[in-house]
């Protein structure tokens, strides 16, 4: 979920900016999947009407981001430019191609300027835009998906700084509070009050005011260039508000009382995903405000790279991992008094240690579901240099999002017919084209009639049988890892067996547990 300023003329915290990479699959002659780059293929995004009939095709109109882009930002943008050069495509006549990273072997288009009205200026917060493969030498639309780009404006400060609320009641030196009609500018220009008036500043009287200018934004960092000139010095963005902000924290551990006070939020659910759908809010993963400004100090293992250890969390860097409640599979993974455990006693419900104020992501033993080493779950490739992503869907929106019809589930139900993580071998794989194997993604065999033909798979638990226990149970009475994704039935033994989604599978299913 990216979120961008409901206006510019104050100040500005986060432009009109969304990212999409994508990669491209073809199949070789034995019906094999590689990744193709950028020598034969480009890649374009075209505006497509969502399931509902909404479609996002342009920015300019839509937000006063283009009038203050200069003085904000210094970049001379034309109407409709994003910082990253992208337009919304009925803003240009331009063809876009995205970039190609050589490196994590997809295309990118970082910085889409897309905002959450829809051309008939109702509010739509997961837009969709249609990303298709391009021949480079034809011309022809080899394959194309259709992607959400959630944004938000839900990203609000009038709950509180609006005059006559909470946060101008509590600064009795300020004698004169903004009047504006828009309740918006109202609030931001009562931030720069108070700002000037606890610090010392003149932001007032200096508008548009970009406050990266000040605190470090990695989000903003588009060169990468650090802290640099007025920065220095001074504490980074998200330790400067969550910081301030952190003595309202409230006793409860609600979203709505706490991060969605500010982040999207009750109506535009930022955080929506399988976890989600599982009960985890925001806390069980980051911590509370105190942590998520950098007030404690990580423990070992608790940054990225291990280079910020013993140090204030970085932002958009230390984040909680998916190894870190993923810690394993039924015969190896965490438990203990340390740890929080789910309610199916094999993950656990919280990414960090009973007790640490840090809230320093666990580090698992076991790698099974673990990301790349010293890389975001965003940045991770796996099988087969396939992005974490890609099977898995965005972070804080994996697949499946409630509900069934969520514009986050259209992809997954393009690429596979269903919802849910990327399963289907025949996503990538010609059908028929894969012998029995242990080598998919997590060490997943074929999923499908050909492992259950013949009972051919039997061979692989005679000669490996931790590799069948780990996902189907030290007993092989099922686990959480055996769930079947979608209703499915099997010919077996003579029989049809059939499952209905979220069943988990046991040998006795179709036959006599093996001894």
């Amino acid at each position: 979920m990216h979120c961008l300023d409901q206006e510019f003329s104050v100040f500005s915290l986060l432009p009109p900016f969304n990212v999409v990479n994508a990669q491209v699959m073809a199949r070789d002659s034995n019906g094999q999947p590689k990744l193709v780059d950028d020598s034969t293929i480009e890649v374009h995004y075209s505006a497509i009407a969502d399931p509902k009939g909404s479609i996002n095709s342009t920015s300019v109109s839509k937000t006063d981001f283009w009038t203050y882009a200069a003085d904000l930002f210094g970049k001379d943008l034309l109407p409709g430019q994003g910082l990253g050069g992208f337009y919304m495509p009925a803003d240009t006549q331009t063809s876009q191609p995205l970039s190609y990273n050589s490196t994590a072997q997809w295309f990118t288009a970082a910085g889409i300027p897309i905002t959450p009205w829809d051309d008939q200026m109702q509010m739509n917060p997961y837009p969709m835009l249609r990303f298709s493969a391009v021949d480079k030498t034809s011309g022809e639309t080899l394959a194309s998906v259709d992607v959400v780009l959630p944004v938000s404006q839900e990203f609000d400060c009038t709950g509180c700084h609006t005059t006559g609320q909470v946060a101008t009641t509590k600064e009795p030196g300020i004698t004169e509070w903004a009047n504006d009609d828009n309740a918006t500018v109202q609030a931001k220009k009562n931030i720069l009050k108070m700002h000037d008036y606890r610090i010392g500043t003149d932001l007032e009287n200096q508008t548009p005011v970009l406050c990266a200018s000040c605190h470090y934004s990695a989000a903003l960092d588009l060169s990468g260039q650090g802290v640099q000139n007025k920065q220095l010095g001074k504490p980074n963005m998200s330790a400067a508000i969550h910081g301030f902000h952190a003595f309202m924290e409230a006793d409860s551990t609600k979203m709505e009382d706490t991060c969605y006070k500010c982040h999207p939020g009750k109506d535009t659910q930022c955080l929506r995903g399988t976890m989600r759908n599982a009960g985890i809010e925001c806390r069980e993963c980051h911590g509370g405000m105190k942590t998520v400004a950098g007030e404690y100090a990580l423990t070992e293992g608790g940054s990225l790279d291990g280079k910020n250890d013993g140090h204030a969390r970085r932002p958009w860097q230390d984040l909680p991992r998916c190894q870190s409640c993923h810690t394993g599979d039924v015969l190896d993974h965490l438990s203990g008094d340390e740890y929080v455990p789910a309610n199916d006693g094999l993950r656990l419900f919280q990414a960090y240690k009973l007790g640490d104020d840090s809230a320093s992501p666990i580090l698992a033993t076991n790698q099974r579901f673990a990301e790349n080493p010293n890389t975001l779950y965003r940045h991770s490739t796996g099988h087969g240099g396939v992005a974490c992503e890609g099977c898995h869907g965005s972070t804080h929106a994996e697949w499946a999002v409630l509900e069934e019809g969520a514009n986050d589930n259209v992809t997954a139900k393009q690429l596979q017919g269903h919802t849910g993580k990327l399963i289907e071998c025949g996503t990538c794989h010609q059908d028929g084209s894969l012998p029995l194997s242990l080598n998919g993604p997590h060490g997943l065999h074929n999923v499908g009639q050909e492992w259950v033909n013949d009972g051919k798979h039997s061979g692989f638990y005679g000669k490996d049988r931790e590799s069948c226990q780990a996902c189907h149970g030290k007993n092989l009475e099922g686990s959480p890892l055996s769930r079947v994704a979608v209703d499915r039935s099997f010919k077996a033994e003579g029989r049809t067996v059939s499952l209905k989604q979220g069943s988990m599978v046991s040998c006795d299913l179709c036959h006599r547990s093996p001894q």
